[in-house]
């Protein structure tokens, strides 16, 4: 059996993390309530990159990168559709 490229198991749990939003949360009522909660995203995986390395959780900003990622989708399919 084929392995899964590093590319697929992240675009998956991308995925995975957009569907678990839409679960949780209604659909953006506009561009500006998207973009709000992109941009609380956003601040929340600049506060991993701003800290110092030697003190730096990179598996929490990795899922602060994720759910950046998916965010941006959404806005994508709620705000430019």
């Amino acid at each position: 059996m084929k392995r899964m490229s590093k590319h697929t198991s992240l675009l998956i749990t991308i995925t995975s993390e957009l569907s678990e939003a839409r679960r949780n949360w209604p659909d953006f009522h506009s561009a500006h309530e998207g973009y709000a909660v992109l941009l609380e995203e956003v601040d929340e995986l600049k506060a991993h990159v701003w800290t110092r390395d030697d003190k730096r959780d990179v598996a929490k900003m990795r899922a602060e990168a994720i759910q950046v990622a998916a965010m941006a989708i959404r806005f994508v399919e709620d705000c430019c559709s």
